[in-house]
C-alpha cells in the first residue's frame, strides 16, 4: 500500500510585475492558509516518509508555513521538474520515489497536480471527491491518494483512490474566493 499527498502550494502575489513567475512570493491569504493546512495536518495526523517539492519561492514559502502550523520541519527534495509539471511527467517523478517510503508528499503547481488527480483517480461514483478536484483545485489545497500496490513503479492511470479533499476554504470560509 502506498499513499501519495498532494499540496498545491499557497496563495502567491502578483504585486512586483518585474519578478519572474519562479520567484513570486506568497501573499498574506496565502501565508495564512498555508499554516492552517499544517495545523490540520497535524490534528489529522498526516506523516511523510519521503517530500519533494518544486524550488518556486511560493512553493518554498508554502512549506515553511506549513511547517510552522504542523510543528514539525518537512525537509523536502527539492526537484526543479516539479515546477509547472505536466500531469504525465510529475507521474514520472511518482514512480522515482524511494521504495523504503510508503508515504509521500509531493508539493507543486496546478494545472499539473489536478491533472495527476485526475489521471490517476477513475472517473466513477465511489470516487465522489474526485468531482470536487475537477471542479476546482485551488491553491494551498491538500489531496491524498492510496494505491494498492507494493511499488511506486506500480501506480498507473486509474489506480487510485481519492481518500482525502481539503480546500483552505473547508478550514476557514475566510480563505475561500474572493476574501482577502
Amino acid at each position: 500500500m502506498k499513499t501519495l499527498t498532494l499540496l498545491r502550494h499557497a496563495k502567491s502575489g502578483w504585486d512586483d510585475p518585474v519578478l519572474r513567475d519562479f520567484d513570486r512570493p506568497l501573499n498574506g491569504k496565502g501565508k495564512r492558509a498555508a499554516q492552517l493546512v499544517g495545523r490540520n495536518w497535524r490534528s489529522m495526523g498526516l506523516a511523510f516518509d519521503h517530500v519533494v517539492a518544486s524550488p518556486a519561492v511560493r512553493v518554498i514559502e508554502t512549506i515553511e508555513q506549513v511547517a510552522t502550523g504542523y510543528g514539525e520541519a518537512l525537509a523536502p527534495a527539492w526537484d526543479r521538474r516539479i515546477y509547472l509539471a505536466s500531469a504525465t511527467t510529475l507521474l514520472d517523478l511518482v514512480h522515482e520515489l524511494p521504495e523504503g517510503a510508503d508515504s509521500a508528499l509531493l508539493v507543486g503547481h496546478n494545472p499539473g497536480l489536478e491533472d495527476l488527480i485526475l489521471l490517476l483517480v477513475p472517473d466513477s461514483a465511489d470516487q465522489p471527491l474526485r468531482d470536487d478536484v475537477e471542479a476546482k483545485f485551488p491553491t494551498a489545497s491538500t489531496a491524498q491518494l492510496r494505491f494498492d500496490v507494493d511499488t511506486w513503479r506500480d501506480i498507473a492511470a486509474g489506480t487510485a483512490e481519492l481518500v482525502l479533499f481539503v480546500r483552505p476554504r473547508d478550514l476557514d470560509p475566510a480563505l475561500g474566493p474572493d476574501q482577502d
